[in-house]
């Protein structure tokens, strides 16, 4: 990136962040509460078919697993069940990501607005937050409850984008995922990797203008890193 591009680029405003893979180290227990919950309905899946899959909204899985769509009463029993059992049996033994908290208290410091943007819903927010030990750190949050299409739909983003209200080029998305990525580039809002979320390599995320192995490794290299290169005029 030229000196020149840099000076044209807008100030980094507001951060949009990932929950799941992002913060919390959670995205195997995701895919343990799915399959647990279509053991208990007889549907056997394997783990493979399943990983790919998280990040995206639950109603996207379920219609390219079980070509399912909403208006199928399995389909919330689903949600609802497999909700219950990652709250139940998975979340207590979750953790932090390397850096979450540090992270977050970081964008804050700097005076970044910071806008959850989760393909999570609204009665699970709340408790990832806490085990990512970043709840008391977060006051604005969008989940798939504001959107009307879930990731890699933009819906999510852009209703972050409106929380935070700013533009898509003063916005920034951390994520973990390609789907993540998706949402965000439809949105117009560059999107920057962590590979903290696993499964994905650097190819599958190659949509994100940076890749880093977790948020600790973005405050290692803030001083480089999109966001605060885009908040020095000049470069």
């Amino acid at each position: 990136m030229t000196d020149h591009a840099i000076k044209e680029l807008a100030p980094t405003e507001a951060v949009l962040l990932d929950i799941d893979g992002t913060l919390l180290d959670s995205n195997d227990a995701h895919v343990r509460s799915w399959l647990d919950a279509f053991g208990a309905h007889g549907r056997t899946f394997a783990y493979g078919q399943v990983r790919p899959l998280i990040g995206k909204g639950s109603d996207k899985l379920l219609q390219e697993l079980l070509r399912i769509g909403d208006a199928d009463p399995l389909s919330q029993r689903l949600k609802d069940e497999r909700r219950d059992i990652f709250l139940q049996r998975y979340l207590g033994a979750l953790r932090p990501t390397p850096g979450a908290r540090e992270l977050v208290r970081k964008l804050r410091d700097e005076e970044i607005r910071v806008v959850v943007a989760t393909a999570a819903g609204a009665p699970e927010l709340e408790a990832l937050l806490r085990q990512a030990g970043v709840h008391d750190l977060i006051e604005e949050a969008t989940t798939e409850d504001d959107a009307e299409r879930s990731k890699p739909d933009p819906d999510i983003v852009l209703a972050a984008l409106q929380r935070a209200g700013v533009q898509p080029v003063e916005a920034m998305l951390i994520g973990d995922t390609p789907h993540d990525v998706e949402a965000a580039r439809a949105a117009g809002v560059d999107a920057i990797a962590l590979r903290c979320g696993g499964w994905w390599d650097d190819a599958a995320l190659a949509g994100a203008v940076a890749i880093y192995d977790s948020p600790a490794a973005l405050l290692q290299g803030w001083e480089g890193s999109p966001i605060q290169r885009r908040r020095i005029p000049g470069g």
